[in-house]
Parts: C-alpha cells; sequence; structure tokens
C-alpha cells in the first residue's frame, strides 16, 4: 500500500510524492481543518488538545486522516506495513487511534524534529481499529516530512515505536520494517550494488527504482516542472489495475496520488479512477481559529468530463465538522448491528 518520496532540493522547494495503492475505493476526499479545533485520542480520551495549526488533508471514508499538509509546512503519510504490532492496550502510556494518529502530528507539530522528540518523550501507543467496512484490521506505518526537507519514518514493532530519523531516508513503501529496506536497496546498481534495478511491483522493488529516480532529477526551472518531475517518479513506482495478491491489501492497484510542495504550501491530488488533476494553496483556505471545517467533495465532483479540474481552493463546502472513527462509534456501531440482529460485530 503505498510509495512516498522527498526531493528536498527542487529549486528551492521541498517537493513529497506519495502513492496511495488499496483493492478498493477509499470514498477519498479532501477536508480542511482548522486551528483551534478540539479533539481527544479516539481511545478513552484521556489525551485532548487544541489544533495549534491549520492543514489540509486526503480522508479514508471522511474517518481517518492518510495523508496531508498543514500550514507550518510539515506533511504525513500513512502506509501499510504488515508488520506492524502495536501491543496490548496499555492505559499507563499516552495513545492515539489509527484514525488520528496523523492527525495529532498535523495538529500540533511544525517539524520533523518536534514531532520525534514527542513520541521519543512520551512513549505513544497507537492503538489499532477495526475497520467498519468489513476490511483487514489496518497495520500501517507513518511518514514524516517537513519544509526544511527532514524525514521520519514511525513503525509499531512489538507494540514500541521505532523512528528512523534522518535527511537521507527520502523513499518508503512497505514491507519488509524499514531498517531491512535500507539494506535490501543497497544490492542495485547506482545504489551501492551491481545487480540491475528491478522492476516489479514488490516494495522492496518499488523503494529501489523510487530511490534510484528520485536522485537523478534534473534541477526544475519552474514549480510545475518539478511537481511534473515528482509526478514521474511515483509513477514509476505505481501499481496498475489488477487482483490484489492474495492476503496482501498493499499489493493491489494505485488509486491515487498526490505531490505536495512543503516549501509553497501547495497540495496537488490525482486520482487515477477520476482522472482530474485537481490542487490547492493553503494560503487560498480559511485556517483560522473558529474556521469551518471544509470539504471537497472529490467522489462526487471529480469527473473526467464536467468535473472539478485545476486550483479548487474555492470549491471546498461545509458539509459539518469531519468525525474521526473511534472506538467508542465502533462500540456504537458494534450495539447498533446488535440490535438490528446481525450479531457480528465490525471485524477488521
Amino acid at each position: 500500500m503505498c510509495t512516498r518520496v522527498i526531493w528536498p532540493d527542487a529549486n528551492g522547494s521541498v517537493l513529497v510524492g506519495r502513492n496511495m495503492d488499496f483493492h478498493k475505493d477509499l470514498m477519498t476526499n479532501l477536508w480542511t481543518q482548522p486551528r483551534g479545533v478540539r479533539r481527544d485520542d479516539g481511545v478513552r480520551g484521556d489525551l485532548t488538545w487544541t489544533s495549534r495549526f491549520g492543514s489540509v488533508i486526503a480522508t479514508a471514508f471522511d474517518i481517518i486522516s492518510v495523508d496531508g499538509l498543514n500550514e507550518a509546512g510539515l506533511a504525513g503519510h500513512v502506509l501499510w506495513l504488515a508488520e506492524s504490532d502495536y501491543g496490548t492496550y496499555d492505559d499507563s502510556r499516552p495513545a492515539l487511534s489509527q484514525a488520528i494518529w496523523l492527525q495529532y502530528f498535523l495538529d500540533n507539530f511544525a517539524t520533523v524534529d518536534e514531532a520525534v522528540a514527542w513520541i521519543e518523550e512520551t512513549d505513544v501507543q497507537v492503538v489499532q481499529m477495526d475497520d467498519p467496512t468489513g476490511g483487514v484490521r489496518p497495520t500501517i506505518h507513518l511518514a514524516l516530512d517537513d519544509a526544511t526537507g527532514d524525514s521520519a519514518i514511525i513503525e509499531y514493532i512489538d507494540g514500541r515505536p521505532r523512528v528512523y530519523h534522518d535527511r537521507s531516508y527520502v523513499v518508503m513503501t512497505n514491507s519488509p520494517t524499514y531498517d531491512k529496506q535500507l539494506e535490501l536497496v543497497k544490492r542495485y546498481q547506482g545504489l551501492g550494488g551491481d545487480q540491475p534495478l528491478p522492476g516489479s511491483t514488490l516494495a522492496a522493488d518499488r523503494f529501489a527504482r523510487a530511490s534510484y529516480y528520485v536522485n537523478r532529477l534534473a534541477r526544475p526551472s519552474t514549480q510545475v516542472e518539478g511537481i511534473a518531475a515528482m509526478f514521474s517518479v511515483i509513477r514509476n513506482a505505481a501499481q496498475p489495475f489488477r487482483i490484489p495478491d492474495p492476503g496482501k491489501p498493499d499489493a493491489s492497484q494505485t488509486i491515487w496520488q498526490t505531490v505536495t510542495d512543503l516549501t509553497n504550501k501547495r497540495y496537488v491530488f490525482e486520482s487515477t479512477t477520476r482522472p482530474n488533476i485537481v490542487w490547492v494553496d493553503l494560503d487560498d483556505l480559511d485556517l483560522g481559529e473558529g474556521a469551518r471545517q471544509l470539504k471537497l467533495d472529490l467522489c462526487g465532483r471529480l469527473a473526467l468530463e464536467g468535473g472539478l479540474a485545476g486550483n479548487v481552493g474555492a470549491c471546498f463546502e461545509d458539509a459539518g465538522p469531519m468525525t474521526f472513527l473511534s472506538l467508542q462509534i465502533l462500540e456504537e456501531l458494534e450495539m447498533a448491528a446488535a440490535d438490528q440482529g446481525g450479531g457480528d460485530k465490525p471485524r477488521a
């Protein structure tokens, strides 16, 4: 599920591209999240905060943020990692549900350094959640990057966060864990080894191709040229439409792609099933305290003919505040299913 690539020196801009790969439509829309929004951890409500920074996010089913950029230039990207092990819930540690995990960082931090320091200080736990749509329980890891070109990958193994924090960590895919990816990539020509660059859609092969090509991009003369160059890299790591590999929802087609300019705060989105490119500049959005959360309906309005295209900053609409999935909501869904005679809780 996905590839993420940073280009830290795109003629004065830091650009980040990502593919979202999955076996079904995630009904992704864009949302604005202004400053001053009160939230809790989505677990038991012990951790609460008020958002310090506004952001624009891409969601899955309008219940989880999976990609986004805040007004300080910090961006985050949720990807699949089958090896993730979040451990047993421990109420002595601060915790975040998977649905709110990324949003916490966008709400609270301006840089990767600040986010990593908070993880190390708190030993924060991530709580895995059932998928109310009936899919497998998500096993995800998180990439963070900022306008200085810094990068961190956060994975949970044996219930504890493993943080890989270095500006050189410009590529992230899926399995295996990041430490093993860093070793595997050294086998290939141009990356330290003598083997030819691999061409399959395996996560390790996508990691190698993205690493190779992002380091060979020519200096762009304009922002548009830089964004186009980044799209070329992530398209090379994209997965074609196909039936997913058995037991591997991450080994699936690319359903959408984003390129984010962390320096100039531009967020560009392209769907592979509704293929119009749209973008939004954060300076065009009202992210101030007291502003409403607004939604851009990509599912309904991103049509090939007559649909949205280009700068869509003025096209966000008030659809009420976004409700992040929480354990309380899942419990309510379980009770509702039981009352209707379904018997089974929403499973992942």
